[in-house]
């Protein structure tokens, strides 16, 4: 199955997923409740190199990543919506898709709330002030509030890559390097 398939199957996996989950909340009056624990959820896999082993590896059976789930959300006291929600997606063997899951719901619950989301990539992490900072530049930029993910990703040197829709901004000094070496290589 080549690549492109394979994530839109992801994607598709995580939408359903999420949007069922969000659906129960809604219902519950739980979003904001949910969205918290699917952070702190994030924020272990994040965290932990064997946690993001035992959602995306094949290795271990649905029994093992059901136990260890189960284990894991009780020991950070996560329970209701989302820890019966993540043993559902384990006994279904859709672990691997809980990180899209997350982003997803994100997405559902801030289009609700009648906000858009931007992806963020950056070098180091953003202090409050940065990250207030940027969301009223987009927001100024849009129109609309703005929820703001942050990852991290050392490799871009320094500067941003923000993604809001299908328009993405660019301002990583990795790409700024990678054009001065392609103008150079053309002048050369």
């Amino acid at each position: 199955m080549p690549v492109a398939d394979t994530s839109q199957l992801i994607s598709g996996v995580a939408e359903r997923y999420a949007s069922s989950l969000f659906d129960l909340a809604l219902e519950a009056g739980s979003v904001e409740a949910v969205g918290a624990d699917l952070t702190r959820v994030q924020a272990l896999i994040d965290g932990s190199d064997d946690l993001k082993r035992l959602i995306v590896s094949p290795v271990f059976s649905a029994d093992d990543q059901f136990k260890a789930i189960s284990a894991i959300a009780a020991k950070a006291g996560i329970s209701g919506l989302v820890g019966n929600f993540l043993k559902v997606v384990a006994r279904n063997r859709r672990l691997f898709t809980l990180p899209g899951m997350i982003k997803a719901f994100r997405l559902i619950a801030a289009r609700h709330r009648g906000e858009i989301s931007a992806d963020v990539t950056s070098a180091h992490a953003l202090t409050a002030a940065q990250e207030t900072e940027l969301k009223a530049a987009l927001k100024s930029v849009t129109g609309k509030d703005v929820t703001v993910n942050v990852t991290v990703d050392p490799s871009i040197l320094g500067g941003l890559i923000v993604k809001v829709g299908s328009r993405q901004i660019d301002t990583s000094l990795r790409t700024k390097l990678s054009t001065l070496k392609l103008a150079l290589k053309e002048v050369g």
